[in-house]
């Protein structure tokens, strides 16, 4: 368990923010979880530095402008379209 316990007005805020409706209970399972998590964290102040390799390269491609595709192409395969934009499914 980490050093700094979660209380359950910490979790029942952290659900307000999130708009979950939890019961007791699950306050109570999720204070202990968030605590084990914040353990975990806690681990990471263990872990000794170490130098960084100096033989290490980049083995990815250098960053550079390259042209886009234009409005046309990025529509042309778009099972429907209006006024230039994707048209999608309604959502409710």
């Amino acid at each position: 368990m980490s050093e700094t316990p979660v209380d359950a007005d910490e979790v029942r805020h952290v659900a307000d923010l999130a708009r979950i409706d939890l019961d007791d209970e699950e306050v109570d399972q999720f204070a202990g979880q968030f605590a084990d998590i914040l353990s975990y964290f806690d681990a990471l102040d263990d872990v000794p530095e170490v130098d960084p390799e100096a033989d290490l390269v980049n083995v990815m491609r250098a960053d550079e402008v390259r042209d886009g595709l234009t409005q046309e192409e990025a529509l042309k395969n778009a099972p429907a379209t209006e006024d230039g934009y994707f048209e999608g499914p309604s959502v409710s």
